[in-house]
């Protein structure tokens, strides 16, 4: 077929193919012949209105302001793309320099307006100069943009072949306009939104990590033409469902506009998760409803706009997953699209004494370098925007070591989380690191500074450790872990965030507690696989982690119709994912929960599906009755978590009394009611723990009670403060039921192999 836009043709062909079991259409290029760059004497901009001046495009009166950062150019040129009978007429317009800015005026512009911008100075790979004016660039601070470049050699500011590799060392500049093949960045107007934050406290937040698609793309609930898109995520179905579970708050993964890695674009894939930013100021069109796109960038921004919005109504806050670290411009071969075009020095991270390479601590090729005063106020610049203009809550900060990066060396005093701390919008939503990077003394788990919270991967690992991997460990006639760390898990991990210049440190709410996340396999693959299952990726298998410290209970995988999952394994593995649902909620911390685990959904044993947008990953609201189950499940432990102060501690453990309470905070039983000895905590024989934390005046007394042995044992109930304890939820229910169960301090039960109990104590009324 023969596509055209903006004046510009190029022929594709559309294959499409079964590979891997997956339907997949492929964009072929047929041979053409690529627009030669003309350079041509620009018109003279006006000088800039507004002052001081504001990067980005700004409408004034009469016109725009357009403001960009090229300290090492010598020239740049705004570009203004306007209909004409063949399709997209370009007007070019010289800047003015003012220092390291290129800033100029333009009348008669107005909202909707698409631009972007040529760049001239030095080709010198090896000193990290790439400037091509050949290459149409997408303005950094764009709050729109119309779609996704289309991949083709054109978008490299250096030659390459048919593979996108250089065809020379050092590379060669091309002067192939990229134009036909590059998005556009588009003039909007400024807003006037009220927003009205919810701002829910840290020790009443539920996080629920979401993607925006695959949220809502088969949920039936909603209509057809919102099913996957912003406006979806907005509709009451969605919301009454988020508030009936308990969630306040719900993290969406990457919605900044990204453009997929050349090598998945290639075999054609996209990235679905997101994490591949082409613009931190415009969110993702294809995300959008139809209609919303036909009406253009504009339509997009309002539609997320009124998605926040509608989520505040339902008392929902929104966090925004965000890649600050590195972009979608890859290494040092990779396309130039905007950054790598104003000045790869200005934005990159180079090693020591090689301003021609890179120094990748992502994984990804490049690394944003927070030294740069460009880029910190950049990121500062789109933060603030999404939480004034937009309306968003927080943000949650990918491979956040590298933000605070100076070289090889972390720094938790980093003037970027300094900012953070002390700005006026920022310092006020919910800042959450992802701690840790591939990069020299990458794991920073516990040493962000406040107000931000981490990831707590040493969390993730001990409760799959104690409840999943430990358990097979058993089984197989071993010896799991003491009880140490799990205790310290369960009261706050002090060990990592009771430290620093403020009584209590960071506190336990500093610590985001979860066993799952976007990245790895969901709560059901991890009691249904002992390994990855990662063919369908396309990578051999060899992508996504080893260490996932899972177990499939004698049988892997979900069996078939033929040879299905042996009943007595079922039931193990659902027991097994209540344990990992109640040690979650019960902990002092933060819980976050990803989508689809409140009904085990599953990914096959795919651990790392970044790269599928297909019913692999969208959720399947097809509930079987083991599943709704699931679902009441964690709704109800949600609710005695709501309900209970005593389960969300603000503040970390003592272990003492008080004047106003004789009971500790907080006491360690073992099974025979008594204090747990000192040396019980070493022994991995023992496997049972009472955990008593006091409601002081406040809440009742709750009663945690854990049995990680292979057998039944009978315990003996502490003390306490001698009055009865209610069984308010047993982890061998298949599902949430009333109970009548009472018992006396020192009344001795049965606690049921792998298993769970919650009692309640001297209830408020």
């Amino acid at each position: 077929m023969t596509h055209t836009e903006n004046g510009w043709q190029t022929k594709q062909a559309r294959t499409r193919v079964i590979w891997n079991n997956y339907a997949v259409t492929f964009l072929q290029d047929v041979p053409r012949t690529s627009t030669r760059y003309v350079a041509r004497e620009s018109e003279r901009s006006l000088p800039p209105r507004s002052a001081p001046l504001m990067l980005g495009a700004h409408l004034t009166d009469n016109g725009a302001d357009f403001v960009v950062t090229a300290p090492n150019a010598t020239a740049v040129d705004l570009c203004l793309f306007t209909p004409s009978a063949t399709g997209l007429r370009e007007t070019r317009y010289s800047l003015h320099r003012r220092g390291e800015l290129w800033a100029g005026h333009v009348s008669g512009v107005r909202a909707g307006q698409e631009y972007g911008y040529r760049v001239h100075g030095q080709w010198d790979p090896q000193r990290g100069m790439r400037f091509n004016p050949a290459k149409l660039l997408l303005d950094p601070y764009g709050r729109a943009i119309t779609s996704t470049p289309q991949l083709s050699r054109e978008l490299y500011a250096h030659r390459v072949d048919d593979e996108l590799r250089p065809l020379t060392y050092p590379p060669a500049r091309d002067d192939a306009d990229s134009a036909p093949y590059q998005a556009r960045s588009v003039v909007v107007a400024p807003t006037h939104a009220n927003i009205s934050h919810p701002f829910t406290p840290w020790d009443q937040t539920v996080i629920y990590e979401a993607h925006v698609k695959g949220f809502t793309q088969q949920l039936d609930r909603i209509p057809e033409p919102l099913r996957g898109t912003y406006a979806g995520l907005a509709q009451p179905a969605v919301t009454d469902y988020l508030r009936s579970l308990g969630v306040t708050a719900i993290e969406l993964l990457p919605i900044h506009a990204k453009m997929s890695e050349p090598f998945l674009t290639q075999r054609g894939l996209s990235n679905y998760w997101g994490y591949s930013t082409l613009s931190y100021f415009a969110p993702e069109p294809s995300y959008a409803t139809e209609t919303a796109q036909l009406g253009g960038p504009a339509a997009v921004l309002q539609e997320v706009r009124d998605m926040v919005a509608r989520l505040h109504d339902a008392g929902i806050e929104v966090i925004l997953d965000v890649v600050y670290n590195h972009t979608s411009e890859g290494g040092v071969d990779g396309p130039s699209v905007c950054w790598r075009g104003f000045g790869q020095t200005s934005y990159y991270m180079q090693p020591a004494n090689d301003a021609g390479a890179f120094y990748d601590t992502t994984g990804t090729g490049n690394s944003l370098d927070f030294r740069r005063q460009t880029v910190l106020r950049m990121t500062l610049d789109s933060l603030r925007y999404w939480v004034e203009e937009i309306g968003v809550d927080g943000f949650r900060f990918d491979l956040a070591t590298t933000s605070a990066r100076k070289g090889d060396q972390f720094d938790p005093h980093h003037p970027f989380y300094m900012a953070l701390a002390t700005d006026p919008v920022l310092r006020h939503v919910k800042l959450i690191n992802e701690p840790w990077d591939i990069g020299p003394n990458g794991w920073q788990t516990g040493n962000f500074p406040r107000p931000s919270a981490d990831w707590n991967d040493r969390f993730r690992d001990t409760v799959r450790s104690f409840w999943v991997s430990d358990q097979r460990q058993i089984s197989q006639g071993g010896l799991g872990g003491d009880l140490r760390d799990l205790a310290t898990r369960l009261s706050g991990s002090a060990d990592m965030f009771g430290q620093g210049r403020w009584p209590g440190g960071r506190g336990p709410n500093a610590s985001i507690n979860f066993i799952t996340a976007h990245d790895g396999f969901t709560m059901r693959d991890l009691v249904s696989y002992d390994h990855k299952h990662n063919e369908v990726n396309g990578e051999d298998n060899r992508d996504g982690s080893d260490n996932n410290r899972s177990w499939n209970h004698g049988f892997e995988g979900d069996g078939t119709r033929e040879a299905p999952v042996p009943l007595e394994i079922a039931q193990a593995r659902t027991r097994t994912l209540r344990n990992l649902i109640g040690t979650l909620i019960f902990s002092a911390g933060t819980p976050m929960i990803v989508a689809g685990d409140e009904f085990f959904r599953t990914q096959h044993g795919n651990n790392n599906a970044y790269c599928q947008d297909n019913a692999l990953t969208w959720l399947d609201w097809n509930l079987d009755e083991c599943q709704r189950n699931a679902q009441l499940t964690m709704a109800y432990l949600l609710r005695l978590r709501a309900e209970h102060r005593v389960l969300r501690p603000a503040d970390f453990f003592t272990q003492t009394p008080t004047k106003s309470d004789m009971l500790p905070d907080l006491t360690w039983y073992a099974d025979t009611g008594d204090p747990m000895p000192e040396h019980r905590w070493f022994d991995p024989a023992n496997r049972v723990l009472q955990m008593l934390r006091s409601g002081r005046d406040r809440d009742a007394d709750a009663l945690i009670v854990i049995n990680g042995a292979a057998n039944e044992v009978r315990i003996t109930l502490p003390e306490g403060r001698g009055n009865p304890y209610n069984l308010a939820w047993d982890s061998t229910w298949e599902r949430p039921r009333e109970s009548q169960q009472v018992y006396v301090p020192g009344a001795t039960t049965v606690i049921a192999p792998n298993s769970m109990r919650l009692y309640f104590a001297n209830p408020i009324t």
